[in-house]
């Protein structure tokens, strides 16, 4: 990543593309956990939402290294799997501190590729907490440009394998502010992956780095609401033209939830939501959440007015 796109990613943290993790009843218990396991992490908020279809629901803001999260608990309706996972790029010189984060994340989980030396990183693992959370943990090379610490990378699988490029160029053509990052395609002899498909790229959306990759091997799973990418909009175009490229699937509409052509949620919501939800009192918090369960796309005019009693 270039200085200029560093510049710009220190720009964007008001509202970058924030994770968003469905738990079943964990929400606040997790958020503590990786806030113990990571650096520069803490819980930025908690409140909880009554009534809704799943009940009281926790919501908890974190961050990750920086990297903001959020987090609810509201049933076990989805459950975590390694489609995304979020790659953690340590510094060269933090071989003690990358080892202690394994260390922790390996207490209730389990490695997906075993923590050692690779032709890409001296040190490199990929592991599946005990929430069931996927990390791609690696120390960066120190003769490579600095990478942003936290990086949600998309695996595509099954019907969607061969498709990451294609969807990194949508993802480009449908986010304003967007950059194409490298770009390693598979090589003969990489059976069963096809040559030509994607090993690894990654791209900026308003200013988050994302990475990408096709699998052909064999998973079963793919994409689903338990990880959902939060876009924060300040204005009802900004909502409605997100809504119209990005959302697939009619079905899943719901409460400023789609989901895309790949089968990957987003969360189209106003900046403003945020904070009726965790500053407003226990009552505005009400209005605001009945207002917008009954809604599909948000309508930030309505959720105003449910937040003033209006």
């Amino acid at each position: 990543m270039s200085e200029a796109n560093s510049e710009m990613l220190q720009k964007s943290l008001i509202n970058p593309i924030t994770p968003h993790l469905w738990f079943d009843e964990e929400a606040k218990e997790a958020a503590e956990f990786y806030v113990s396991v990571f650096p520069d992490s803490t819980i930025t908020s908690t409140t909880t939402l009554h009534n809704t279809p799943s009940g009281d629901c926790d919501v908890v803001s974190f961050t990750v290294c920086g990297h903001p999260f959020m987090g609810i608990s509201a049933g076990p309706l989805f459950q975590f799997n390694p489609s995304i996972s979020f790659i953690v790029n340590f510094d060269p010189y933090a071989k003690e501190k990358i080892d202690e984060v394994w260390n922790k994340l390996s207490e209730g989980g389990t490695a997906l590729m075993p923590f050692d030396q690779y032709p890409f990183s001296e040190r490199y693992g990929w592991i599946k907490d005990k929430y069931g959370v996927s990390w791609q943990l690696i120390l960066t090379n120190p003769e490579e440009e600095p990478r942003p610490t936290i990086v949600p990378s998309l695996m595509f699988v099954g019907k969607n394998c061969g498709k990451a490029e294609e969807a990194r160029e949508f993802y480009l053509s449908v986010f304003r502010n967007s950059k194409p990052g490298a770009l390693f395609r598979y090589k003969p002899g990489q059976e069963p992956d096809k040559e030509g498909t994607v090993m690894f790229t990654d791209f900026m959306l308003e200013n988050t780095w994302f990475a990408a990759m096709d699998s052909a091997r064999e998973h079963a799973f793919n994409f689903n609401e338990a990880i959902s990418l939060r876009v924060y909009c300040e204005t009802q175009e900004e909502i409605d033209c997100y809504w119209e490229k990005l959302s697939a699937v009619p079905e899943s509409e719901q409460c400023g939830w789609l989901k895309d052509k790949y089968g990957v949620s987003w969360q189209i919501v106003p900046a403003t939501l945020d904070e009726m939800i965790t500053k407003g009192t226990p009552e505005q918090r009400d209005h605001v959440t009945q207002a917008f369960l009954k809604m599909k796309k948000f309508n930030i005019a309505e959720l105003k007015k449910a937040f003033k009693g209006d």
